[in-house]
């Protein structure tokens, strides 16, 4: 008896000891979970996606100064000319001003690739642009530069330092080996079928005006990865070498095949030699055509890569050439590498661990300050008059063109709404929304003499494809629905709340470079806009919302 309840005993021990030993484990277990669970976050909160910038902001350029980052971006024919981002961390912008708030006088459009440089307490703008030489006339493309002793403001303009007769592009501002200034830029040869060369030429203390003469530096290979032309010349210095980051082929458009190399030289003039791993940043399955960029140096020392690229999907060239950000290592034998030759980064790891990148791509203006919100562009050489008053905004042409008002998409998938206000619109008054390109390059849907209408501009040829009778309300609201940046459904209501389609979807593919834009045609000013919003939508909703 007293056997039999010791073994009772021994084997309720033992059954107690196994469950013990099993909540150990599951405990154990469960902690693990928890530990590795909380180290993939941690690691996700430690890094950030691309693009830094989202939307079109080609050819960026990047300086620090102090804790803070500024870059500034082609405006091609939009204005302000050369918005200017602000950052702390390299990863979060914002617009917080501009170089110029209209086009300068002596120049007549193609604002490109604006550098901007800090030297001896001042700041300075190396820009492209195109001389105003007449009407009917291009223009010879131009390298100038404007100064300011903020970074963010108050740019003035000293006007064009090198207009060769085949066009000056991408200036870049270095001082040599010896403390002497210079300007470094690319002839624009491709242009003519010929080579392209970069040059170099001294630069006076000012760093307004040229002296001595131009030195020829390096040209493209004429194939290979560099092929007709070479361009975006980025020059730092490190361990007793110049290193030149340069960028070669088609940059832009749906036969992009841009990419990024890199040479070095011991003396700003002497010879330069090519890396032969060339190029170190080329497209991959996620980004396509990157390139032009600046690097900027953190205060760990760290060098950091600003660039742009276009996505690799369906929308990429609807909405343009977006800043990307990646981190620069370096070989043993002193050469670049970035993202291990993989191309573009889909994410990495944060420049500062103690940031974090915030995306909040939405975009909602109630017209509820008295100035217009710095994301608007308008274009550079406008003829608009602005009235922001009592939450509305009211524009119009001074002459017989379209005025807009217009901000970038990020996505090729969103939806755009707004709300008109109307008081006896006169006959000619033509008040509307759409997907804008800075060439003209619209589709949208308008609103005047009585009827709504969806139409489709290119090449300055507009087409009408659905119209019907305005609703009887002085309140108006237009949306407009976009797919993946290629098929667009418009939709007119009188509530906000009950729509109804107008015509079929309408192909907008021909948009790129696209902004949402309001615009207006006519003499009179009795429409105003309350609002306008932009929300972006995922690829599923979007197609169930346009077949």
């Amino acid at each position: 008896m007293q056997e039999e309840l010791k073994m009772q005993i021994s084997k309720s021990i033992t059954n107690y000891e196994s469950r013990i030993t099993k909540i150990r484990f599951v405990f154990v277990f469960f902690c693990i979970l928890l530990w590795l669970i909380f180290l993939t976050l941690n690691s996700l909160a430690q890094t950030y996606t691309n693009p830094v910038i989202a939307g079109d902001f080609p050819d960026p350029s990047v300086i620090r100064v102090g804790e803070d980052y500024y870059s500034t971006a082609t405006s091609g024919g939009w204005s302000p000319v050369f918005s200017i981002a602000h950052s702390k961390d390299l990863v979060n912008w914002r617009i917080v001003g501009s170089v110029f708030p209209m086009k300068p006088a002596w120049a007549k459009g193609d604002f490109w690739a604006p550098e901007i440089a800090a030297d001896k307490g001042k700041f300075y703008i190396f820009y492209t642009a195109r001389r105003d030489e007449g009407k009917n006339k291009k223009g010879t493309l131009c390298v100038a530069v404007a100064t300011s002793d903020q970074p963010d403001r108050n740019y003035v303009d000293k006007g064009a330092l090198v207009c060769q007769e085949m066009g000056s592009l991408d200036g870049f501002f270095i001082r040599d080996e010896n403390d002497k200034p210079f300007l470094v830029w690319k002839e624009d040869g491709n242009d003519r079928q010929q080579p392209t060369w970069l040059y170099a030429q001294a630069l006076d203390e000012s760093l307004t005006k040229l002296v001595g003469k131009p030195k020829k530096l390096f040209r493209n290979e004429g194939a290979g990865w560099e092929n007709h032309v070479i361009e975006g010349a980025d020059i730092i210095r490190k361990d007793g070498w110049f290193y030149m980051f340069y960028s070669g082929n088609a940059c832009c458009g749906r036969a992009c095949n841009y990419a990024l190399g890199v040479a070095r030289s011991k003396t700003l003039l002497g010879k330069w030699e090519k890396n032969p791993a060339n190029p170190i940043l080329a497209g991959n399955e996620v980004w396509q055509c990157p390139g032009h960029g600046t690097i900027v140096k953190t205060p760990d020392g760290s060098d950091f890569l600003l660039y742009h690229a276009y996505r690799k999907r369906g929308d990429a060239f609807n909405v343009g050439r977006e800043a990307l950000l990646d981190k620069i290592d370096w070989t043993k034998d002193g050469w670049a590498t970035i993202n291990g030759g993989r191309g573009a980064s889909a994410s990495a790891n944060l420049p500062f661990a103690s940031s974090k990148q915030e995306k909040n791509l939405n975009f909602i203006d109630q017209f509820d300050t008295s100035i217009l919100n710095l994301n608007y562009q308008i274009p550079a050489s406008p003829s608009e008059t602005l009235d922001l008053k009592a939450g509305t905004l009211a524009f119009r042409a001074t002459d017989a063109s379209e005025a807009v008002v217009a901000t970038r998409t990020v996505s090729g998938n969103y939806l755009a709404t707004t709300l008109i206000k109307t008081t006896n619109p006169s006959a000619d008054e033509i008040v509307g929304l759409s997907a804008y390109s800075w060439r003209g390059n619209a589709v949208g849907i308008g609103l005047g003499a009585g009827k709504i209408s969806v139409f489709r501009r290119e090449d300055n040829k507009q087409q009408i494809f659905a119209s019907a009778a305005a609703p009887l309300s002085k309140d108006i609201y237009l949306r407009m629905i976009a797919r993946e940046g290629e098929l667009y459904q418009f939709a007119y209501s009188s509530d906000g709340e009950n729509w109804t389609n107008l015509g079929e979807p309408v192909v907008g593919s021909h948009v790129e470079g696209a902004r949402v834009a309001l615009t207006h045609v006519g003499k009179g000013q009795a429409a105003r806009f309350d609002w306008l919003k932009i929300v972006q939508i995922n690829r599923v909703k979007a197609i169930s919302n346009i077949k």
